[in-house]
Parts: C-alpha cells; sequence; structure tokens
C-alpha cells in the first residue's frame, strides 16, 4: 500500500492484489460486533523523519500519543518493561538483584565472546541471570526454538543496541539511543487499519486502484523479465500484465508462483525458510476496567500465551461502549503444530483460563470474542536462513522489473516503519531513482539519503 500510494502521488497507475478482504496485512485492524483491535498492538515509532511525517499527514488528530504502559510477568507479579532499576529490584528481592547485578558485571567485564546466536548476544549484554528470567522464556515462546539455535541478527535489527546499561540509563533518566526504550508511542485512535484505509483513500484519488481479495498463483517471465501474473479474483483465475512488479508475498510464495520454475537450488532453499505462526484470541469483557498496561509479556512456562494486550488502553475507540473491555491473548504456534490445530472453542477456553489464572479477569465475565490466525507471522532467523535467502535474492536480482519488499517479501523481522521504507524506496526505484532496498534496517539512514 505505502508502494502503490508512493507511485500514484507521481504520476504511475498502480494496481494493488490484496489476498484478504481488508487491507494492511498482518497491522491490519479487525472489525468484530463493534471491537477494533490489531494483531499484536503495533506501535508507530520510528527514528525516520520522513516516515513519521507521513504517519502524520495521513491520519492528523487521529494519530494519537501514547505514554507506554508495559509489564513483563516475573513470579506471581509484574515488573516494569523496560526495566526500572528500583521497581526490578523491589520486585525480584534483594538476593536476586544482587545475582543479577554480579552475573550482568561478570559478562560485561568479561572477555570479548561470539555472539552467533541470540542467547549469546543476550547474555553478553544482560548476564546469564537477567537472560534466563526476563527474556528467554518469553523469546522462545515466539521462536519455538531455543535461543542458541536463532541467529543474532534478529537481536540487532529487532532491538538493536539495547543492553542493560541504556535500560539502567532510562531508569536514571536519561535517553539513549534504543528505540526499544522509548516511553511514547504514537497510535490511530481506529487502529492500524484506519491509516492504511487512508492509503486506499488517498490511492485511488490518484489515479490508482486495489482489487481485495485477489491472490497471485503464477509469474510469468523470460527469464530477465516478469510479463504476466495470474491471480484468483472472486473464484475465477485472471491474468494481466504490467511494466512492472512489486511483492510483499512471502518469498518462498514467490518462489512457488514463478513460471518457469526456478533452479531446484533455489527451490530448495525457499522450502528450507521456516515461519512462525501467530494467534490472537479476542476476549470480549463485560468489566470496563481490567489492568492499566497496554501489554504484558508472559515469561510464565505453565501459560502458553506469550502476551497479553488490552486494547482500550491504546484507544478507548477500539471498544464499542465505556462499560466493556477488550483483552488480545497472543499465542505462537508452527503451522500444524498442537495449539495451530485447536478449533476456536478451545482456543477461548485456553485464553479465558489463562487470564484467570494470571489474575488478570475472570472466564465468566467473557461475552464473545475472536479468533484471528496468520499463518508466517515471523521469519523464522536460524541457522540456514541467512544463506537460503542470499542465494534466493541472487536469483531474484536477475529480474529486470521485479522487487520484494517488507518483512515477508525480505524475509527480514522489519518493523513498521522499516517495511514502509521498503514500499517508498521501491516506487522511486520505478522513477529511475536506484535504492539497494536490502540496505533499509541494516542501513536505513544511507538508504534514505
Amino acid at each position: 500500500m505505502t508502494a502503490a500510494r508512493e507511485a500514484a502521488r507521481s504520476g504511475l497507475r498502480p494496481l494493488v492484489l490484496e489476498s484478504l478482504p481488508v487491507v494492511g496485512g498482518l497491522s491490519r485492524t479487525i472489525v468484530h460486533e463493534g471491537y477494533r483491535f490489531d494483531l499484536g498492538g503495533h506501535r508507530f515509532l520510528t527514528r525516520m523523519p520522513e516516515i513519521q511525517q507521513l504517519w502524520q499527514d495521513t491520519l492528523g488528530n487521529d494519530l494519537l500519543t501514547v505514554q507506554r504502559q508495559s509489564r513483563i510477568r516475573y513470579r506471581d507479579g509484574y515488573l516494569r518493561y523496560p526495566l526500572e532499576l528500583a521497581d526490578t529490584l523491589l520486585g525480584v528481592g534483594p538476593i536476586q538483584g544482587a545475582l543479577m547485578l554480579g552475573s550482568y558485571v561478570k559478562a560485561a567485564l568479561g572477555p570479548a565472546s561470539e555472539e552467533a546466536t541470540l542467547e549469546q548476544w543476550m547474555t553478553r549484554r544482560f548476564g546469564r541471570r537477567l537472560y534466563e528470567a526476563f527474556f528467554r522464556g518469553y523469546t522462545e515462546k515466539v521462536w519455538g526454538i531455543p535461543c542458541s539455535e536463532i541467529q543474532a541478527e534478529w537481536a540487532s535489527q529487532r532491538i538493536q543496541n539495547l543492553s542493560l546499561k541504556d535500560a539502567l540509563l532510562n531508569a536514571a533518566g536519561f535517553r539513549p539511543d534504543a528505540k526499544t526504550l522509548s516511553d511514547t508511542f504514537y497510535y490511530p485512535r481506529l487502529g492500524p487499519g484506519m491509516m492504511w484505509e487512508r492509503f486506499a483513500e488517498d490511492l485511488r484519488s490518484h489515479g490508482g486502484d486495489l482489487l481485495m481479495d485477489a491472490y497471485v498463483t503464477e509469474l510469468h517471465h523470460d527469464g530477465r523479465r516478469v510479463q504476466s501474473i495470474v491471480y484468483r479474483h472472486q473464484g475465477q483465475p485472471r491474468e494481466m500484465s504490467a511494466d512492472a512488479f512489486i511483492s510483499s508475498m512471502p518469498l518462498d510464495e514467490l518462489l512457488r508462483c514463478l513460471r518457469p520454475e526456478p533452479p531446484e537450488r533455489i527451490v530448495e532453499s525457499a522450502r528450507g525458510l521456516r515461519y512462525r505462526g501467530f494467534i490472537i484470541v479476542q476476549l470480549a469483557v463485560a468489566r470496563p476496567e481490567l489492568f492499566p498496561y497496554h501489554w504484558i509479556y508472559v515469561q510464565t512456562p505453565q501459560i502458553r500465551a506469550g502476551r497479553v494486550q488490552n486494547f482500550g488502553n491504546w484507544s478507548r475507540a477500539l471498544l464499542p461502549s465505556e462499560d466493556v473491555s477488550s483483552v488480545g491473548v497472543e499465542y505462537f504456534a508452527t503451522v500444524g503444530d498442537d495449539l495451530w490445530s485447536l478449533d476456536d472453542e478451545a482456543l477461548f477456553r485456553l485464553a479465558s483460563s489463562e487470564m484467570e489464572s494470571l489474575g488478570l479477569l475472570q472466564a465468566r465475565w467473557v461475552t464473545g470474542g475472536k479468533v484471528v490466525r496468520h499463518p508466517k507471522a515471523y521469519p523464522v532467523y536460524d541457522g540456514q536462513y541467512r544463506q537460503n535467502v542470499e542465494r534466493i535474492r541472487d536469483y531474484l536480482g536477475r529480474f529486470e522489473n521485479l522487487q520484494t519488499i517488507g518483512r515477508a517479501g525480505m524475509h527480514r523481522y522489519n518493523n513498521l516503519d522499516h517495511s514502509m521504507l521498503t514500499g517508498i524506496l521501491a516506487a522511486r526505484n520505478l522513477a529511475g531513482e536506484h535504492h539497494d532496498l536490502w540496505r533499509v534496517n541494516a542501513d536505513h539512514a544511507q538508504a534514505v539519503g
């Protein structure tokens, strides 16, 4: 949507083929029985002035400024996140606090060590005890594999320069250059889908178009250029040609759509890409106030939920009335596993029961809700992902009129702002500029320049 908006404003005639019935992909807003919610709670936070200005120009007064309140579930209580020194020491107790600080000092003063895996990256910056207490449980729920098998690039892209030193400076009133620690963020009054709906209006007003429920099945090429695509719309296959193509499809799906098919080694690399699915169970709760936090990270291993959202705290306009609440219970799964395969009723029972066991609500207060599954929400940074992506990237580089963008389209854990920037730069490439989209989030300052 960002690429199409940019292209239309430059005088091109883009057509967006959206496989879902609503715009926004992973950052869409779900509307169900008067409740509005998004898939995980999307903070609008960026260090890129161009993206910030785009959000403000699009949403105006509907872009709310929100004071962040997030917590980590620790044993039977909740600790502030980002970490605050006094709160953390009080929450863990003097003995555990001393042991955690000692573990941090040992890691900080120790010899430089390899940081190939996420476990190594985190223990180097936080120490073993803090890593075990506050990071390991949640992270392994998200990815479904040990932190020792996750590549450190995930942290360098997602949480970048965060360290215990930064967290302590933040707690002392200083503001280190770590976006993860920001205590304010922006959020659209009616959820992130509000922005994409405005984009769709803007796209059409500048001569572009948008087709919903249009699922691409084939890309026909001559080895150098994509000549046409086949997509299904309203149950019927349709074919169209264009001068240029921009894809945000998952990389493995894009490779499967190519006709002729890629060489076997490229097909094998596509098969080797792994994804983690996302499930949100939205609970409609017949109580006006539940807990004051926006979201809670759940480390507790006995609880399968990984994170909990209280959507009314993001924006009261997401609720149908003032006397109800909306809780999003997030689960991370692999398509086909036991959790993914639970039916909706079983997921409602699980989510309601787990929220009651955490003391966040009583199951009898739940009056309804909705389950939403997103099968390829998170690209997995396992030991083979880098060589697989590089091989696919090199192969796709032969196509003069095809660009891949976004989190799924690049198999890169980009934030919202990074994904939008890849769309903007892809559209500018169509106008004759030369931007390397793969440098976004690796070197976004140079990419924008």
